[in-house]
Order: structure tokens, then C-alpha cells, then sequence
């Protein structure tokens, strides 16, 4: 195939625009897959993505359309899964910008059109969903005119439910997208833009061939890695695995090779031939995610701590934004801390492990990294509350950190971008503020959308901020966050102590304003995932020695006096000191298991 003859593009959008839809009908108008074998969301291949209706994997399909070889690669709309996107804007030429024609420009809609923009892609934007009653293309096609700067000729109209529309689709993509520049007779060289690791064939690297032409049988050399491995076979998608004799410059496929190891491949590097790497130049890589919230991985049985190593081993080679390392809680023994791109990727992390891999986890409380500055003058980022020393004490310490060398403490702050219809503005506003949010920039547009531009701490977006901000404005609003820097804020290390023994799991770096609302909400729902015993239950969330909330779990309760009949008194009253002085005992010595349900009740608010 020469690369005249090949197109690569994406699909990008606001979740739940209609993406993988649109991908069914082009299988279908382009005859890759037998209608027999057709399925709603086909490209969707994990039965998570098919329950919750979202995409979470990029997937690529190889389609011939007009005698042309058509590369498309479908990706995720959400923003916890944005490294997905910007992966595969990495490896095509074009990208279709696709807008609901009854919900108009989104958050996620104008960040995924930045990344498309930073890689230079031609933009293809799409009205979709035309055929529904509430549809207005009209109207949000002056939208995207204003956006685009493009003419309405430029502006195609498209329904991914009937089909309509799609054959306009798939022959712009062919008239605008340019073919792949590369030189086919130079070393062959090609981007590994992701991977999956199968049971039986071992690491399957996805690559976009830059350079020359890779085949079986070749003697191939990961230059970052400096790993050496044999091809055994490269092949297309389409979109199951579809064996070639050879991958050309321009083109999208698979390589398998005798790599076993999931280290040894990494997203991002350059596959070259052996020998040629002193001279092979690496192709630009892909700037590491950073994450935006932390959490401790436990596996519900102790000695399934190498199963959950597997597990996770596994899971990064098929989420490059998943990072992880073990540690060791008293309260829970050996785990890992993984870091996450939000609350929906570590819910989505944590139902892949439990249902994939067989396990049993235990999550603790999510939190995010925090900036240290020390008195020489050193910056460490900690990811956890039990790093921090927990007073304001100079002589507190805690490892090798003591309260003493604390110049300063940091917090992650975003800029968030929100959407909303101009009715809903005032309860976005209000909500903003108390998630001590900046307004910077407010934008009206004509069709009654206005456009926030605002910073705000990643502690108050990361957690409930979007189910607030559709129950203010009936589901009309959305909004798209990226990380801009840490800044200076008075935070402190919460520590919540069951019978008077803190939980290291528990503990929590919180900003003081907010200490006593956080407080009552761990101590309230401990309160009630926690079984009552045969002695009070003191539960206590503190700053240091100053105790911000307090609950009690009162004891159960056994009537030590059933069996008198009669007699005086002092019998009974004699019984009921008996068993008091047994209940402060046990409250001395007792030891109180904390359930996962109770670990499970803090991870929201």
C-alpha cells in the first residue's frame, strides 16, 4: 500500500456524543465486519465499557473505503482518560470533531479540539445525532463556526444511530486528511502508542509505523528500554488481529514479538531494527501522566499481595496512566499506592482488578499529592498523609521530615473550564466558591451557553463536583479540568483514631478551613459502617492533639439482671458494677477490626 493511499484519523468528543456509534455504521458502510457479527459498540471491547455506555480503551480498526486504506481510531470522551486521547492524536493526521447536534459544544469537546490542535491535525467537525426530536444543527453549527473560524461548507451533518450522512463523513476524511509523510525506503522506525498484554501470546505493541517497513522474521530494538526481541508476527486490526505480511511507513497495526515482560515495552517508545539503534533517532514520546489522585490498593487477604503485583503488572501495560508502588500499612499490611487521573479512572481501575483478576480490595481514602517546601530550600512532593508529621509541634517527626524543616505546604491547583446554559450560572458560581474556586473569565455565546474560566484546588473538583454541577443545571452543564501548578495553602494531616488508636489508612491531608466538615463526615460514616461491640467505640478525627469530631459507637447491650427473680436490690445493682468494670476492661484491651464497607463509605462524600 503506498501512502498516498492511506488516511489515519480519530474520533473525538464530549462523552456520550456518539463515537463509537458513528464507528459501527463506518464498519458496516465499509463492509469490515459481516453484518452477522455486528454488535452496538463493537469497538468497545471491555464489558465495563458496554455496561456504563462510555469508552475507556482507544481502539483502532483498519477499514478500505473508495480504494483507500482507512486507519481510525476510536478513543474515550471522558477527562480521566484524556492520556488515551492524546496517544492517539499522536499517531494519525486527522482527527473528526464530533458534537451532539442536541447538546452543542461541550468541556471535553473544546479540550480534546486543544489537544487535536497542539498535533496539528486537520479538524473534520461533525453535527451527529440529527435524527433526534430534541436535535438543534442549526444552531450549534454557528457554534462550532465561531469555534472552527470555518465556513459552513466546511460543517457535515451526520446521524451514527440511522447512518445518514456517514458516506459524507468517510469520503471528507479521504478529500482533507493528508496521506502519512515518511520515507518507505529509510530504517524502519515506529511509534508504540499502546498495548495489551495477552495470556498466551505475550506483549501485543500497537505502532504506527513511521519510517521503512517492519515484517516477520525481523530482528527488532526498543531504544529506550534497550530491549532486543525477534517479530514474530505484525498484522491490522479489523478490528480482531489480522496477520500481514508486512506493516509499511504510514500505516497502523500490531507487532507480537518474544517480549514477555510488561516493562519492556513501553507507550511511547520507538521500535527499531537491531543494530541500527546508535543511529535510529527515538520518535517524540509522550510526556508522563501526571496524577491527579492517590490511593492505597489492598488485597482484602494478605497473602494475596503477589496476585495484586500481577494484577496491576498486567492492568499498566493496557493503562499507561496508571502508575503504582508498594508500601506497608500496620493496619492493612503490604499493598500498593497507585496514582489515578481522577475518581472515575481509580473506580474504573479497581472494578477491572476485582473482576478480571479475582480479587478482593481494600481502597484507602483517595487523596492528592501535596508540595513540601523545606527550610533548605528543597521541594518533595508526598502522596500520602502519613508522611507528613501530624502537629504543629517543631519536634514532631515523622521519618527522615519533621514539622521543624516545614517552610511551606502546597495543593495541586487546575484550571477548570465549565459550560453552562446562562440560567444555571448563579448555582455554578455559589458552587465554585465554596469549593474555593477563582473566576477569571466569563464568555456568552449566542445561543444562551455561557463559558467559565476558572482555577480552583483539585480537592474540590476531583471528588462530587460533577454530579453538583448536573443536578444545578438539569444536566446542561459540563466541564474539563488540567493540572497548572501548586500554591501556597494552610493544610494539616487529619488523623482519625479508632479506640483511641489512629488508622494510618484513614488519615487524610485536608485544608484547615474544611478540617471540622471533613472530620464529622469520616467519624459519622464510620460510625455506621462499623459493628458495635461489647465496649464504646470512641471514634475521633484530630489535628494533631486538638480533637475536631467525635462519635460514639455505644456498646451492646445484654441485661446481666434477667435472671434475678426477687430479692433485694443490691443483687441487681451488684450484677451491673460487675459488668461495667467488664466493659472498661475490654475497652482497654479490645482491638477494633475496621469492614471494607467502612473504607468503601469515605471514598465519596
Amino acid at each position: 500500500m503506498i501512502q498516498a493511499n492511506i488516511r489515519n484519523f480519530c474520533i473525538i468528543a464530549h462523552v456520550d456524543h456518539g463515537k463509537s456509534t458513528l464507528a459501527d455504521r463506518m464498519l458496516e458502510l465499509t463492509k469490515t465486519v459481516e453484518m452477522r457479527e455486528m454488535k452496538e459498540q463493537l469497538l468497545d471491547q471491555m464489558d465495563l465499557e458496554r455496561e456504563r455506555g462510555i469508552t475507556i480503551k482507544l481502539q483502532p480498526v483498519r477499514m478500505q473505503w473508495q480504494g483507500v486504506e482507512m486507519n481510525l481510531i476510536d478513543t474515550p470522551g471522558h477527562v480521566d482518560f484524556a492520556y488515551e486521547v492524546s496517544r492517539s492524536l499522536a499517531a494519525v493526521e486527522g482527527a473528526v470533531l464530533l458534537v451532539d447536534a442536541s447538546q452543542g459544544i461541550q468541556a471535553q469537546t473544546l479540550a480534546n479540539l486543544r489537544f487535536a490542535r497542539e498535533h496539528n491535525l486537520v479538524i473534520i467537525p461533525v453535527m451527529n445525532k440529527i435524527d433526534l426530536p430534541s436535535a438543534r444543527p442549526e444552531e450549534v453549527a454557528l457554534q462550532v463556526k465561531e469555534l472552527l473560524q470555518c465556513t459552513d461548507d466546511d460543517i457535515l451533518f451526520a446521524s451514527g444511530k440511522t447512518g445518514e450522512g456517514v458516506t459524507d463523513i468517510l469520503d471528507a476524511v479521504i478529500a482533507r486528511i493528508p496521506a502519512p509523510s515518511g520515507q518507505a525506503d529509510a530504517a524502519p522506525r515506529a511509534l508504540i502508542f499502546d498495548s495489551i498484554y495477552d495470556p498466551y501470546r505475550g506483549v501485543v505493541i500497537y505502532v504506527r509505523v513511521a519510517d521503512g517497513r517492519l515484517q516477520k522474521g525481523d530482528r527488532v530494538r526498543f531504544l529506550a528500554t534497550k530491549r532486543e526481541a525477534q517479530v514474530l508476527e505484525v498484522g491490522s486490526f479489523r478490528p480482531s488481529f489480522q496477520p500481514e505480511a508486512a506493516l509499511e511507513s504510514g500505516e497502523i497495526g500490531y507487532v507480537i514479538t518474544d517480549v514477555k515482560a510488561v516493562r519492556e515495552a513501553r507507550v511511547g517508545d520507538t521500535l527499531a531494527l537491531s543494530g541500527k539503534g546508535g543511529e535510529t533517532t527515538a520518535l517524540p514520546g509522550y510526556r508522563e501522566p501526571l496524577p491527579m489522585v492517590y490511593a492505597g490498593l489492598y488485597p482484602a487477604q494478605g497473602e494475596a499481595s503477589a496476585k495484586l503485583r500481577d494484577a496491576l503488572d498486567r492492568l499498566k501495560l493496557q493503562d499507561a496512566s496508571l502508575s503504582f508502588e508498594p508500601e506497608f500499612s500496620p493496619a492493612l499490611g503490604f499493598g500498593f499506592r497507585a496514582g489515578f487521573l481522577g475518581m472515575l479512572h481509580l473506580d474504573i481501575v479497581r472494578e477491572r482488578l476485582e473482576r478480571h483478576f479475582d480479587l478482593d480490595l481494600i481502597i484507602t481514602t483517595p487523596s492528592v499529592p501535596v508540595e513540601v517546601v523545606l527550610s533548605s530550600g528543597e521541594e518533595r512532593i508526598i502522596q500520602r498523609a502519613s508522611e507528613l508529621p501530624s502537629s504543629n509541634d517543631p519536634s514532631s517527626r515523622l521519618g527522615q521530615l519533621s514539622m521543624g524543616e516545614i517552610v511551606e505546604l502546597r495543593e495541586p491547583w487546575v484550571a477548570v473550564t465549565i459550560l453552562t446554559p446562562e440560567q444555571g450560572m448563579g448555582g455554578v458560581l455559589e458552587l465554585l466558591t465554596g469549593r474555593r474556586g477563582i473566576l477569571k473569565n466569563v464568555a456568552h455565546s449566542g445561543s444562551g451557553t455561557v463559558t467559565l474560566e476558572t482555577e480552583a484546588p483539585l480537592l474540590g473538583v476531583i471528588v462530587d463536583f460533577a454530579d453538583k454541577l448536573k443536578s444545578l443545571t438539569q444536566g446542561y452543564a459540563s466541564f474539563d479540568y488540567h493540572f497548572i501548578g501548586f500554591r501556597a495553602a494552610p493544610l494539616a494531616r487529619l488523623d482519625v483514631l479508632i479506640a483511641s488508636e489512629p488508622v494510618d489508612a484513614l488519615a487524610q491531608i485536608v485544608h484547615r478551613d474544611e478540617a471540622k466538615a471533613i472530620g464529622e463526615r469520616i467519624v459519622t460514616k464510620l460510625k455506621e459502617a462499623i459493628p458495635r461491640q461489647q465496649f464504646v467505640i470512641k471514634l475521633q478525627a484530630a489535628i494533631g492533639a486538638t480533637i475536631v469530631a467525635r462519635e460514639d459507637i455505644p456498646a451492646v447491650g445484654k441485661n446481666v439482671t434477667a435472671k434475678l427473680y426477687g430479692g433485694d436490690v443490691t443483687r441487681k445493682n451488684k450484677l451491673l458494677d460487675k459488668q461495667k468494670k467488664g466493659k472498661k476492661r475490654l475497652q482497654q484491651i479490645g482491638k477494633v477490626a475496621v469492614p471494607n464497607e467502612a473504607f468503601l463509605a469515605l471514598l465519596s462524600r
